[in-house]
């Protein structure tokens, strides 16, 4: 008899496969079956071992798939009675699929797991056939690569010959002019692909029919597996012993599943070359099995047509982490002569249990909070956090210096990115979305790290603090991320010209947009995260082909997402690649926050002797020209020193012509020095600049490092950042500088009537000054002193039950000149002083006092007070009696 042509054989459906874990089974059981139901009678033509008929199969001798024969039809009539409840559970156990073969006819398959095998049932039904003669024979093979490279299911290893493989099986046809066979295969002998096609004899004189699937290919199954769901996308395990694996990818030609059992295998244990047909649905390519099987890793290899082009080829052969992993483990082993490059791969296993009992979501007001932005690692690894080696630069190590956090008067932390990302660009360069950065777990493993990080949110909360974390979705690292699963659906191409970067997400794309709601509702859900910042925002505004939206989807969905809606959304329009950030319209909707790039500009202007005092006020007060559409000045998120670009005490320090973007002064000598009057300038003007932060309206961000003078050598490039010294907190200038912050804290909470307010101050609440009481020169471009007092809402104001204090008004002065000013305070309040809280040109610990000091009467009613060059003033009024 002839065999199966290679020709005819079911396309490439899987990959290759060498397992130490697959062992072989000495036999399969095939057996033809009629049946009928309940008390019907079963007809079965089973294929014992040790009764071969050579009528039946033909095949090589060596042939290592032995198919064996009955000699004889036995028929036995058997009464069977299910329950419902069995019969349901049957179902649920058993895998069906449906073709549609070329001549009309309809192939139905039906897969069930029973005890330690797998029983095949092929049903044909309604099949025309050309001949008077009914016969028709199954030819079947097994394979995991593809249709050319059929296995042997005891050597578990790929044979050269195909057509050595091929095997035919006689069907059956019952009572109802269908046609029946059934394999059994033993578990241990999967997973694997059955490929087969209908051969139905035409006599001597002719060529046999062969029938294939009305796709013109052979009809293929999974056995061993299923084909899954399409729903949710990533691992998910849908019964105890299953998981289901499901991943994005419309213009993939392909897709393998790829499974490790061994974390230190540079090669996979198992692929699976998914099926388009039967692991497809839509543009999402899906699979299942039982999740008993020990494989500790996973990911995917994804293929491309030949019409793409170049475009794809170098992602052939690269491994691709599943973008919805939620555990993960470290790369595999690099090996550059292979042109591989490292990545993460998935673990197919849920993710930890976590207590979160006891946990309180604080959601506090968005005008309430003080913010403290840090980097988790740079935090603690250095060796003078004193914190074991284990847990320096982790999270454990953030829980463990809480106590610096509330001594500062903080209540929120923003997180610098945390994902996965590449290590050489720096975290915001992410390659993953789902999961924490292995490396701030305290062994380095994933779990661990989620689990640490769940630990540290639950301790902050305990300690009235919030989690905030920034987040890149708009651009990935250069590899290792999502190239390679369909760049075409995720990334923009050459034909976006103004991109300053490659990879860069479509993130108004629908699958994109899905991708970035689901992981923030996942860390909102699994992680009880606050809040989150938008690292390059501008970009979340493109559409499809690069242009700027007014009514983007993804910015639209996020504001209005049922879920999202409970935490804190900013933007920051600022990236990594931005020398200069972004000014840009963007849509809130009355929900987005955004980072105020504007105050951070208008403030260094005027402390360094330039720009207008208007711009100084308008900052002072909420930022009114931004935040006035709707929204408020809480929603401004305002910084005078962030990661990227010059820290605090470098703002002071280093004004060359390299750093003009920076709008920082030197104060007389660039860089490092001893000269006193230059170190006594740009001590005041740190003073000055966290001065002007903690007393403006709006959300204070304090940078992790300018509370102790942390220096970047005059570098704005975030990789010359330094770990946190500790020791130095134990310095003059820290001790000073944490206790005058921690003052501004508590003075901003204690006036938060005026200071902490979710919409502006009324007009008739806010008088300007000169300095000898007169309007400000507001155009006078040489004029540097500006005095604003914020007066208390007499119909609002109440006694303060503690202290028995009737709030006051607040004064406060700024002179950005070089020399000093007499100051005309205006009159406070009958039966009210003026007290001095805070004059920045004082020596330390005299600059800030929390009772203040009295401002003498020089005359009835007149109270003058002398400001230093470069200082700033703080006055409250409080009842004469105190």
């Amino acid at each position: 008899m002839a065999t199966l042509p290679l020709s005819l054989a079911i396309r490439p459906c899987c990959g290759a496969i060498q397992s130490s874990k697959l062992t072989a089974a000495p036999h399969y059981i095939c057996k033809s079956k009629l049946t009928q139901v309940p008390g019907r009678i079963i007809v079965e033509r089973k294929l014992l071992c040790g009764e071969a008929s050579k009528n039946v199969v033909k095949t090589n001798r060596d042939i290592n798939l032995r198919v064996f024969a009955a000699s004889r039809v036995s028929v036995d009539q058997t009464e069977q009675i299910f329950t419902t409840s069995t019969e349901v559970d049957e179902l649920k156990k058993m895998s069906t699929y449906l073709f549609r073969t070329e001549l009309g006819g309809l192939v139905n398959v039906f897969i069930r797991k029973a005890d330690v095998k797998y029983e095949v049932k092929i049903e044909v039904i309604s099949l025309q056939l050309s001949s008077g003669d009914n016969r028709l024979v199954l030819i079947w093979g097994v394979y995991r690569s593809d249709s050319s490279n059929f296995i042997s299911l005891e050597s578990q290893q790929p044979v050269p010959d195909a057509k050595t493989k091929m095997i035919e099986t006689p069907f059956m046809q019952n009572s109802l002019g269908r046609f029946v066979v059934e394999l059994e295969f033993e578990a241990k002998q999967t997973p694997f692909y059955l490929s087969f096609l209908l051969k139905s004899p035409l006599g001597s004189d002719s060529s046999d029919l062969e029938i294939r699937s009305h796709l013109k290919a052979s009809f293929c199954v999974p056995v061993g597996f299923n084909a899954g769901s399409p729903a949710p996308l990533g691992p998910s395990f849908p019964t105890d012993d299953t998981i289901n694996f499901a991943i994005f990818s419309r213009n993939a030609e392909s897709v393998v599943l790829c499974l490790y059992d061994d974390i230190k295998a540079e090669e996979p244990a198992l692929e699976l070359d998914l099926d388009p047909y039967v692991n497809r649905s839509g543009d999402v390519w899906h699979a299942s099995m039982e999740s008993s099987w020990n494989f500790v890793s996973y990911c995917y290899r994804c293929k491309w047509a030949v019409s793409q082009g170049n475009r794809h080829k170098s992602h052939a052969e690269r491994v691709l982490l599943d973008p919805y992993a939620k555990v993960i483990q470290n790369s595999i082993p690099i090996h550059p002569e292979s042109g591989l490059l490292s990545t993460y791969l998935g673990q197919p296993c849920k993710e930890p249990a976590f207590d979160w009992d006891g946990d309180v979501c604080l959601n506090l007001p968005m005008e309430k909070l003080m913010v403290y932005r840090l980097n988790v690692n740079r935090f603690t690894k250095h060796k003078s956090s004193q914190l074991l080696t284990e847990v320096a630069g982790t999270f454990s190590g953030l829980t463990e210096k809480v106590h610096h956090l509330k001594d500062l008067g903080l209540n929120a932390v923003l997180l610098e990115p945390i994902f996965p990302f590449d290590e050489q660009k720096g975290p915001y360069f992410p390659c993953h979305f789902f999961s924490p950065m292995p490396l701030h777990g305290p062994s380095g493993a994933c779990i661990a790290a989620i689990n640490s990080m769940k630990e540290m949110v639950k301790k902050l909360h305990a300690n009235g603090i919030e989690v905030l974390l920034e987040v890149v979705y708009t651009h990935t690292a250069d590899g290792g991320a999502l190239q390679g699963i369909d760049d075409l659906s995720y990334y923009y191409g050459k034909e976006v010209e103004d991109l300053k970067t490659r990879n860069v997400l479509k993130c108004n794309h629908p699958i994109v947009q899905q991708l970035i709601l689901d992981s923030l509702r996942y860390w909102v859900t699994e992680f009880h995260i606050d809040g989150f910042c938008f690292i390059n925002a501008s970009s979340l505004l493109r559409g499809f082909h690069g242009e700027y939206l007014s009514r983007p989807p993804l910015v639209e969905a996020i504001a209005f997402d049922p879920l999202l809606s409970k935490v804190k959304i900013i933007a920051d329009c600022s990236g990594p690649h931005d020398v200069v950030p972004k000014e840009i319209h963007f849509p809130h909707w009355k929900r987005w926050a955004e980072v105020n790039t504007r105050f951070c500009n208008d403030v260094r202007n005027f402390l360094r002797g330039e720009g207008l005092l208007s711009y100084l006020a308008t900052r002072l007060c909420g930022s009114g020209d931004v935040f006035s559409d709707g929204r408020g000045p809480a929603y401004s998120f305002n910084f005078i020193a962030r990661n990227s670009g010059l820290p605090l005490v470098d703002l002071v320090s280093f004004s060359s012509d390299q750093l003009a973007t920076e709008l920082s002064w030197n104060c007389g000598e660039e860089g490092p020095t001893k000269r006193s009057a230059v170190l006594e300038r740009r001590l005041k003007q740190i003073r000055n600049f966290l001065f002007v932060l903690y007393l403006s309206l709006g959300v204070p961000i304090l940078n992790m490092g300018d509370e102790c003078g942390q220096s970047s050598g005059g570098s704005p490039s975030y990789a010359d950042r330094k770990l946190f010294n500790w020791n130095t907190m134990a310095t003059g200038f820290g001790i000073q500088t944490k206790q005058f912050i921690s003052f501004l804290s508590s003075f901003r909470l204690k006036r938060s009537d005026l200071l902490q307010q979710r919409n502006f101050l009324k007009e008739e609440n806010i008088d300007w000054y000169g300095s000898d009481l007169s309007p400000p020169r507001w155009e006078d471009a040489s004029y540097k002193f500006l005095a604003v007092r914020l007066k208390t809402d007499k119909s609002e104001s109440q006694l303060n039950s503690e202290s028995s204090h009737i709030k006051g008004d607040v004064y406060m002065a700024f002179n950005a000149s070089s020399r000093s000013e007499n100051v005309s305070l205006p009159p406070p309040a009958e039966g009210m002083t003026w007290h001095r809280l805070v004059d920045t040109a004082l020596q330390f610990p005299g600059f800030f006092s929390i009772d203040g000091e009295p401002v003498l009467e020089q005359e009835v009613g007149l109270h003058i007070y002398e400001m230093k060059p470069y200082s700033c003033t703080l006055f409250e009024a409080c009842c004469s009696s105190n």
